[in-house]
């Protein structure tokens, strides 16, 4: 599927124009802005200029530019996650050229500190002469400047692509460059930088009007929620406030000329027909035609007035870090905190700390949410959280995993289904899973998952906001915020023709990846609340130091889930009090641990190192359980009993439940008492 791409107009008098082919465009602009480097007194051959402005300065100038810091940052940290490894960095500048923020390779970050290419340093045209930011600035265009073209001699080991960003108002507002090593340019970082540009104008929009009427439309429906979505505002009246570039290309009229519009001179009805079909206050898409005679689709959002300070919403005064909890909403009162807010998730590792301040600053946005990350990492809860800081939060959070329901089934869990619809179904038919998130948050966990055939189901009620249950005649309106997850790479699947295209890009507003646990700097802590989670106030329970190593040397490839079960285990062993120490940990894990790489020596494998070598505990070194005259394979025995009898003699759901593989539990058959397996 190709997604159109929004056309980037001249809007200076003096921007070339005229050319017949591309190549022709960006020579006459390289050359018009060699022309005026030369004007400004530059030399070709001037050595970079490292002068930085005061400290004072410098924060006078991110705090002037904070609204564009704000809604650029994680756009930013999104991009250079597409580039990363590139011997690339991006970079934020201001709308007169001085760098606010950057982000890059650390093998390129050298290179580029010699040509000061820095924050607080000023890339306008008259200061460095042509190069991608100030030319781009200057032309407020899109621009490419690689290599020699570059003015400055300095320069021209670069290849660089930067796109000017444009406020609500259709003003300047700064501009997003990615540059590299010239020698490893990629023909798409061009794309890419236009992309995220627009996705930064397009965050604007939903914070910088108070109380405006939003419409988002596209020709074709699935672009709706997308980069190329057009978005138009209103004041309540209908007259024109602002519209983004992909809104300006469809509707044939210049920013400049939209403010000669009304709602009804563009859109073809009054005002107040508009509300008439927005009422109910659910979300859906309204099929308008356009005052040149195009049909599009049409998705209404009417902003209520909001209580301002000093300029911003109260969201935006909890994002920039003014008088208010970050993590209270306003029915915060109403309803009771739970442990997985993110506020409780953020315990120090830097990866997940980016993830977080990314969903803050898009929370109460309407924007999907995408979790990446391995089996166990988290992602279930991370969705919770998300919902449990949102306005949603007294509302339901329904879950739903793509991958445990049979495929049979999954397509009457989701969507119901009415009585008589099939053989055996429930009397009075089911409400499905969609319509129980109505008001609140449905969390689709490894939509990697999720067949085919329902993916198109899925989408259209994505776009549509409304479900028809199987069997049924009739649409159900439904009101719900989207968070989905997978282990999955949802890209190379859509390469394979196993996942639609078009579905992901509904899906993917914001995608946040969450690290493995080998990869987390805050392991220690993460053990402690684990810890502290499975035990009573008060009690006290330790690692002893052997077996601290050899948590540090595994590769956890359960993560958190594999973790969790293994301590839950062992606490159960030591009665919540006293150490955890190798004896209480499962046979499985040790063996695993022990195993060296194929071709490897066992002493020689770092993991094998970390384990202890089996010595005789002496009767007082022992744990309670064990000096009171049980032996530790007494007490296995025991645990092993008690699970599978809670579990009716299910092996699986035993060994999930104590850590421990099946096989571990099939050894110990002959052991264990007849009645555990009825």
């Amino acid at each position: 599927m190709s997604i159109p791409a929004t056309r980037y107009s001249p809007s200076r008098a003096d921007s070339p124009s005229g050319y017949e082919t591309e190549d022709e465009r960006k020579r006459v602009l390289i050359d018009a802005s060699h022309q005026r480097s030369q004007s400004f007194g530059i030399a070709s051959s001037d050595p970079p200029d490292f002068s930085l402005p005061s400290q004072i300065v410098l924060t006078q100038t991110v705090e002037e530019n904070r609204f564009l810091m704000l809604h650029a940052a994680p756009a930013m940290e999104t991009l250079y996650g597409q580039i990363a490894n590139t011997h690339s960095m991006v970079l934020l500048t201001s709308a007169k050229g001085v760098v606010l923020h950057s982000l890059g390779d650390s093998d390129f970050l050298e290179k580029a500190s010699q040509v000061a290419l820095t924050p607080g340093v000023d890339w306008s045209e008259d200061s460095k002469g042509t190069n991608a930011i100030g030319t781009a600035l200057r032309e407020e265009l899109p621009v490419m400047v690689h290599g020699g073209e570059h003015y400055m001699n300095a320069n021209k080991f670069m290849s660089c692509s930067c796109a000017p960003i444009m406020d609500p108002y259709g003003q300047l507002i700064g501009a997003l460059d990615v540059s590299g090593d010239h020698r490893s340019v990629h023909p798409h970082t061009m794309a890419l930088v236009r992309m995220t540009a627009q996705m930064v104008e397009n965050h604007m929009f939903a914070d910088i009007f108070p109380k405006a009427v939003r419409l988002h439309f596209h020709s074709r429906p699935e672009f709706i929620g997308t980069l190329v979505e057009g978005i138009v505002v209103f004041s309540p009246e209908g007259h024109f406030l602002s519209a983004n570039r992909s809104a300006q290309f469809q509707l044939g009229l210049s920013h400049n000329a939209l403010k000669a519009h009304t709602f009804s001179s563009l859109f073809g009805i009054a005002m107040s027909q508009l509300y008439e079909l927005c009422r109910g206050g659910i979300p859906r898409l309204h099929a308008m035609c356009l005052h040149n005679g195009v049909t599009v689709s049409c998705r209404v959002r009417i902003k209520q007035a909001v209580q301002w300070f000093g300029g911003h919403d109260a969201s935006h005064v909890a994002a920039l870090g003014l008088p208010a909890d970050p993590d209270i909403n306003r029915n915060t009162a109403t309803r009771k905190l739970q442990l997985s807010t993110l506020r409780y998730l953020d315990t120090g590792d830097p990866q997940v700390s980016a993830v977080i301040r990314k969903l803050r600053m898009v929370r109460g946005r309407d924007i999907p949410i995408m979790i990446l990350g391995e089996t166990g990492t988290g992602k279930d809860l991370m969705a919770q959280a998300i919902h449990g800081d949102s306005d949603r939060a007294a509302k339901p959070f329904v879950s739903v995993n793509c991958a445990s329901i049979p495929e049979t089934l999954i397509e009457s869990e989701l969507f119901g289904y009415e009585d008589g619809a099939f053989t055996g179904a429930r009397k009075k038919g089911a409400i499905g899973k969609i319509q129980q998130a109505n008001g609140g948050t449905l969390f689709l966990d490894e939509i990697g998952d999720m067949p085919r055939h329902l993916q198109a189901r899925l989408l259209r009620v994505l776009q549509d906001r409304r479900v028809s249950p199987l069997g049924a005649s009739r649409e159900v309106d439904v009101d719900i915020a989207i968070v989905c997850a997978t282990n999955k790479s949802l890209k190379d699947m859509i390469a394979r023709g196993e996942f639609r295209e078009d579905l992901y890009y509904r899906l993917n507003g914001l995608v946040v990846r969450l690290p493995a646990l080998r990869e987390r700097t805050d392991f220690d802590l993460v053990l402690s609340k684990i810890i502290g989670s499975l035990c009573d106030k008060g009690a006290k329970v330790g690692l002893a130091a052997d077996v601290q190593a050899m948590f540090r040397a595994y590769h956890w490839p359960g993560n958190f889930r594999q973790l969790h079960n293994l301590l839950r285990t062992a606490v159960v062993m030591i009665g919540c009090e006293g150490l955890i120490e190798r004896i209480h940990l499962p046979d499985d894990f040790l063996e695993e641990l022990a195993q060296p790489p194929a071709g490897q020596p066992l002493e020689k494998t770092p993991a094998a190192s970390a384990v202890p070598e089996i010595r005789h505990v002496p009767v007082h070194e022992r744990p309670v359980c064990e000096a009171a005259g049980h032996s530790l394979q007494d007490v296995a025995l025991s645990a092993m009993a008690r699970m599978l009898r809670q579990h009716q003699g299910n092996v699986s759901a035993t060994a999930k439940a104590l850590g421990v593989s099946r096989n571990t539990i099939y050894r110990k058959k002959d052991q264990l008492p007849p009645d555990v397996w009825k």
